[in-house]
Formats: C-alpha cells, structure tokens, sequence
C-alpha cells in the first residue's frame, strides 16, 4: 500500500521559485514571481545568470510595484526585456500607478564573490506614461531613434503607439486605430517593418485572424500597411496565425492553422508589395500554437541560423532545432505542458511540466550538448506516490473518437472506487497530464479521477476545436457522460458513486450533465458559467463575439441560450449542487450563484452554496484554496455516503 494516501493538504499549494514569463538575454535569465505575504500577494521581476544553479536571484523591481497586464481582458506577458545596444532595457506594466516603467540595465562582467548583483542601473525606474486607465501589451519595439512601440487597448478599441524614451510621464502618442483586435506586434532587426496580427469582435483569434506587415519611415510614421494573403494558405478558408516573429531584417517565421494543425510558414518580406512564402511545413497531427487567449505565448525563437521550436505531437512535446528553414535536430521533451520558450544564440530556456514534477526552470546549451544531460536528468520525482495519467480514448458525441485521462486509485480502499469526473474550463482548454495534487488527493483517497478533454479541446487541431461549435453546452456534457457509461462498461467504477466537477466554463458542462439522466450523482462547481442570456449582455470585450461560435449568433439562436442555461433549469437539480464563488469575479458575476442558491437549497437539503469576500475568477488565497478541498471531501463523503 503507498502512503500517498497520507498526502497533506498543505501539498496542495506547493510553490517556491515559478519562473514566470521567462526571458533570455546576454546569458541571464528574467522572470516574474510572487512575494507572498500574510495578506496579499506581491510580485517582482528576477534575473539570474544562465546555467548556474546555485546563485542567488536577483531581484530588479522594488515593493511599489504589481507587474501585471490586463490587455485584452487577460492579460499575458507583464514585461519585455529589449537589448539596445550594450544595455537591457527592461519595461513592465505597473497596476499599482496605472503606469509603464522602465529601467535601464548593464550586465556586471565581474560579479563579486557572494553577491548576486549581475545587472547594473545607474539610475532609478522611470515612470515612461502618465497614469491612466490604459490596457497595454507588453509585445514592444524599439527604433534607432529610442521610439517605443506598443499596442494598448482603450475604453474597447485598440490602437498602436509610439513612445519617447527619453521623456517622463509622458501621453501616448496614437499611430492607428484598429477596427477591431489588434496583438502579436513585433519587427524587423532594423524596426522599419512591423508584423501584427487582427481579428473582428465576431470571432476569437484562434478561429480566424489576418497577418498585417506595415512599412515605417525615418519619422516613426507608417508608410504603408499590407495585409498578407495567399492562395495556398488564407485567401479560401479561416486561418488563425500564431507568433508572427522576425528571424532577420526581411525573414519571418509564424505558424498558420490552414492545414488543421498550426503548422510552420517561413515568409520573405524584402518588399511590402510582395511578400512571397519562401517554405512551408506540414506537418499533421503537430501543433505549433496554441488558442491565444493571453498575450506573449511563445512556441519559438532564434534566428535565421538557430531557431528553436516547440510544438505539441500527438500526446508529448517536441523542440526542433532549424538552420536556414531546415531542421536538423528534434528532440523529444519530458514535458506534459510548456509554457514559456525563450533563446539566446544556442542556448535556451524553457518552463515546462511533466507528470512527476511542477512547472520548473529547463536550462539548454546547443554548444555545449548539455542538452542530452538535462534531457536525461530530467526524471519523474517520486513516482511510487502518484497515480499517472492514462491516455484514454473513447467514442463520444456523433461515435468520434475522444480523448481523456483517467487516475487510478493508489490503493484498494472500495470494491469498486467512487468516480470524479473533471471537465475543464476555457472551453477550449485541456487537459495534458501534468502533476496535479489536487487530483493526486482525491487518488490517495481511493477515488478513480478522469479528465475529459471533450469535443472543443485544444491541443487536438482544429477539426476537434471545432466541434463544440454551435454545441457547447449539449456536446461538452454528452462527452462527459460518455467516458463515464465506457469506465461503468469496463467494470473499473462505483455506478452509484459518481461525481463531476468543473470550474467556470466547465462548471456549465458539469451542471448541465448532472441534470441529464441519473448518471452523476453530484456536481460541484467553482465560478460556474450560469446564465449564457446574462453572458451575451455582459461579458467583457475579449468574449463578446465568443459565444456566436459556441451557441450561435444571439438574434437567431436566443432560445438556445435559455435552454443551455443551468440557472434555467433550476427545477431539474434536484441532487446535491455545491458552488463556490467570489465576489470580486468580474468575469462571472458572484449575484448568479446566489440567484439559485435558496432554489437549490429547497431542491436538495444536501446542496450548499459558499460566497468568498476576497476571491475573484481563479482562488488564490491559500487558506480559502485548503477551505474549498476540505468542504469538497466532506460533501463527497456524504452526499455519496462514503
């Protein structure tokens, strides 16, 4: 028998260094991290040498400070890191003096013995915009002249700016208004061309998007501005473009999705009239891109002689190494999940995750073949105390082939173990298989865990994606019944004892199958999506046009709405519902689970309903993080009378 069923809650939040949001210059390595304290949480921007495990990180940014962006609703990257010259200019977004900073670094050749002084500033941040209510991205360029230039968004339009960065609290000076979204700004080594990508409100940019490249004078103004099109890539179909980034003054790499799978296109744009696609990679069933719900997702980087990709094939990962657009070294990774890519001539940095360990810090030299040694070093940590994911296909909605992961339990605690059925949020996410303690403490426990990466999930291409179009709400929940009546086939679960959760988006698909049928006999919920009548007239920008996709266009389709609505069918819960909600949510408003709690309450004398003051969409407190486990196995172990 394994003692992980001794696991501690307290294992639940376990962090030290996270390595957030990496970066690779002059061989040191930036990140952001949290300074945790009794009340609230801080955060910093770090810097440590590269490949040097035993240094102390240095910490760049003062206690005034939360590096944090809100562009586009969800931010992403919070800084960028841009060599000009022999320094580093490091720029952040600040939510505390609503305000862009900037402070200017120098690498120290010679560090003393016992500090961790490795970058020099001769002088302190400076305060580069007056203090607004500006949403920036962080995706930033720097000309000869010391122009800045960046997207922001403001009051629900987008638009790019230029900067002095030789002045103080300055006013943003507009360059364009977009129509719609605008992300992804990035330039040639000369700054004189610039690529971005745009998408209408109708849509999200991971269902259809247009490459742009603009052309920019001596004085900082566009000259000129090129859509891209082709007829071998976007001039029939949607097209979504991921990462469009500059290997040289004329080359660009980007993915594009027009083949099912975001897959490479190398571009030549030494003239803006015509841009000729100089190479492209197919490659079915591997995805170089991900859904870009946030800003500064990163899957490659280098030059035209190295660059370095990730991309996710079939159920593991893989980094290619190309010179002159040929690949000439794929290496298989040890990683469920990456995160963050980042490359400084051959060296790289990468933040992933594998089954046996926490997102962590994974430092490559090309030159020196440490590599091969990290690779193989790189193991899974105390194996014998978790249960490992099994890939787990099964046919779901319209007989399709679907994928999960199921947990078995570490030890036999039932005849047949009680089942948790997890669906997750997005609904675009998915589920990869990486070391989740909260699933770890409900196996430890004798439960059997399944994640359902239903019809809709990503990381699949996008003829998977696209199935949940027009039937989130119906597909998403006939999935995750599906997978629980083959484990009941299989003989390998308690009928009786079967449970789902979900989160947000997920929350909807879990309550939506509880009412469908006897199968689940409890769903439990945190910040459930409720009402999609309510979602349609007050969701935030990002998502206005999401749901055009995921039910239909509203005018047409406003009785599906209703129907698909969990607050519309409150008389249909009559088994035991625990939600929990904060009330600083400004995604999902908290008033909706409070809507239905005394209905639920009168449904179910079991059901409960739990209010946060100080919790938004996403917990983060650890007390309230342990809070919500505790009151989950309670509910379980009664409501399933375990």
């Amino acid at each position: 028998m394994s003692n992980a069923k001794n696991l501690k809650i307290k294992q639940i939040d376990k962090k030290n260094i996270s390595f957030k949001e990496l970066s690779l210059i002059k061989n040191i390595i930036f990140w952001v991290d949290i300074i945790p304290d009794d009340q609230t949480y801080k955060n910093a921007i770090f810097a440590k040498p590269f490949n040097d495990k035993n240094t102390i990180p240095q910490k760049l940014t003062g206690d005034n400070f939360y590096i944090k962006s809100n562009f586009h609703g969800y931010g992403g990257q919070s800084y960028q890191c841009i060599e000009v010259n022999d320094q580093i200019y490091l720029i952040w977004v600040d939510q505390i003096s609503k305000a862009m900073w900037l402070k200017i670094l120098r690498v120290q050749e010679k560090v003393p013995k016992n500090s961790n002084e490795y970058l020099l500033s001769d002088i302190e941040p400076i305060q580069l915009t007056e203090s607004n209510k500006i949403n920036f991205d962080t995706s930033f360029v720097i000309s000869k002249k010391n122009l800045l230039y960046g997207l922001c968004e403001i009051k629900h339009r987008d638009y790019l700016f230029s900067l002095n960065l030789n002045k103080t609290k300055q006013v943003i000076r507009v360059i364009k208004k977009f129509d719609n979204f605008a992300g992804n700004l990035s330039s040639n080594i000369s700054a004189d061309l610039f690529s971005w990508i745009e998408w209408n409100a109708s849509s999200m940019p991971w269902e259809r998007n247009e490459l742009f490249f603009a052309s920019i004078d001596n004085d900082g103004e566009i000259q000129k501005i090129k859509k891209f099109s082709n007829k071998l890539v976007n001039q029939e179909k949607n097209v979504s473009f991921f990462q469009p980034f500059w290997l040289s003054d004329n080359l660009l790499v980007c993915s594009e999705d027009s083949t099912g799978w975001w897959n490479l296109l190398f571009l030549d744009v030494i003239d803006i009239n015509n841009i000729v696609l100089k190479k492209r990679i197919i490659k079915p069933l591997t995805e170089y891109g991900s859904p870009q719900w946030v800003s500064g997702i990163s899957f490659f980087s280098g030059n035209i002689k190295n660059l370095f990709c990730v991309a996710k094939k079939e159920n593991s990962w893989i980094l290619e190494h190309y010179k002159n657009f040929e690949c000439v070294q794929e290496l298989k990774l040890p990683f469920c999940s990456i995160s963050d890519l980042d490359v400084c001539d051959r060296k790289l940095v990468i933040r992933g995750c594998s089954f046996g360990c926490f997102d962590d810090l994974f430092e490559c030299d090309f030159e020196e073949k440490s590599h091969i040694k990290l690779f193989n070093d790189t193991s899974i940590e105390s194996v014998n105390e978790y249960a490992r994911p099994e890939s787990f296909w099964f046919k779901g909605f319209n007989n399709q082939s679907t994928h999960s992961f199921i947990y078995k339990p570490l030890f036999e605690r039932f005849i047949k173990s009680p089942l948790i059925v997890r669906a997750h949020s997005g609904p675009t996410a998915c589920f990869d298989g990486s070391l989740n303690l909260e699933v770890q403490y409900w196996t430890s426990r004798g439960f059997t865990v399944a994640e359902v990466n239903y019809g809709g999930s990503s990381g699949f291409g996008r003829e998977y994606r696209e199935r949940l179009n027009y039937k989130w709400g119906v597909l998403d929940s006939y999935d995750c019944k599906a997978l629980v009546l083959e484990l009941i086939r299989l003989n390998l679960v308690d009928s009786s004892k079967v449970a789902i959760l979900g989160n947000s988006a997920g929350g909807l698909t879990a309550i939506n199958a509880l009412c469908e049928g006897d199968l689940f006999k409890v769903a439990i919920c945190k910040y459930p999506v409720l009402d999609l009548d309510d979602m349609h007239h007050k969701t935030h920008r990002f998502e206005k046009g999401y749901l055009n996709t995921l039910i239909g266009e509203y005018a047409k389709f406003r009785n599906d709405y209703k129907l698909r609505s969990p607050i519309y069918k409150i008389n249909k819960m009559k088994k035991p519902v625990l939600l929990f909600h904060g009330k600083k949510d400004l995604v999902i408003s908290y008033k909706k689970t409070l809507q239905i709690k005394e209905k639920l309450l009168k449904n179910n004398k079991n059901s409960e309903v739990i209010i946060f003051d100080n919790e938004g969409h996403g917990f983060k407190n650890t007390f309230n993080k342990k809070a919500v486990l505790i009151k989950t196995q309670q509910f379980l172990e009664k409501t399933l009378n375990i």
